[in-house]
């Protein structure tokens, strides 16, 4: 080699003996060990937030701790992938707006012939003119038609009378026209005796 070039491999050696140079490198291994725990860490409480089987949370921290601090990266990213989409608290609150809706919706009352919508406080559905309810005489509130008795003040309805069995009308027939009446005869041939 000649005088003027310095050793490659004698510069490689001064830079990794160079104390700056081995005190970054173990800053350097040390902030990529917590974060790998952390990142564990991280993994344990998001699916302890996802799931309510308690074996889950540790199984996806020992998922990333089992890659090693050199490949928990790919862990992390396989846990990604595979984790629940929606966190507990999410569950609860899209299934609080679910009942609010059903709620909502039972509120809207139908009406039990044409199930068209009808308003809580109508009497009869404007569509087809079925009785929806009916009003009390003692309180003036709204009663269902099948209650016996009025819920809010306790007065009691009068039953409706048993619908009578439908006759049949009778056909009135026009009298046909009067016609003298014709005289007996007796066949010939078959006389009776004369009484002497």
């Amino acid at each position: 080699m000649p005088d003027g070039l310095p050793d490659p491999g004698q510069i490689w050696n001064d830079f990794i003996n160079n104390p700056i140079v081995g005190l970054a490198f173990q800053l350097i291994v040390i902030y990529v060990v917590m974060l790998w725990l952390g990142t564990a860490y991280w993994a344990f409480r998001d699916m302890q937030a996802r799931t309510e089987n308690p074996i889950l949370p540790y199984f996806s921290a020992a998922l990333i701790i089992f890659f090693t601090p050199l490949l928990f990266v790919f862990a992390v990213v396989l846990y990604l992938i595979v984790r629940p989409r929606e966190t507990l608290a999410e569950v609860y609150e899209r299934s609080l707006a679910e009942e609010s809706l059903l709620a909502e919706v039972e509120k809207n009352q139908l009406c039990p012939v044409c199930r068209d919508r009808v308003q809580p406080d109508w009497l009869v559905c404007p569509n087809c003119r079925t009785r929806l309810h009916r009003v009390c005489p003692s309180c003036n509130r709204l009663a269902q038609p099948e209650w016996p008795l009025c819920a809010y003040c306790g007065h009691e309805f009068q039953r409706a009378p048993a619908p009578r069995p439908v006759e049949r009308a009778a056909t009135w027939t026009a009298p046909s026209p009067a016609r003298a009446p014709e005289p007996a005869t007796e066949p010939t041939g078959l006389r009776r005796p004369a009484n002497s």
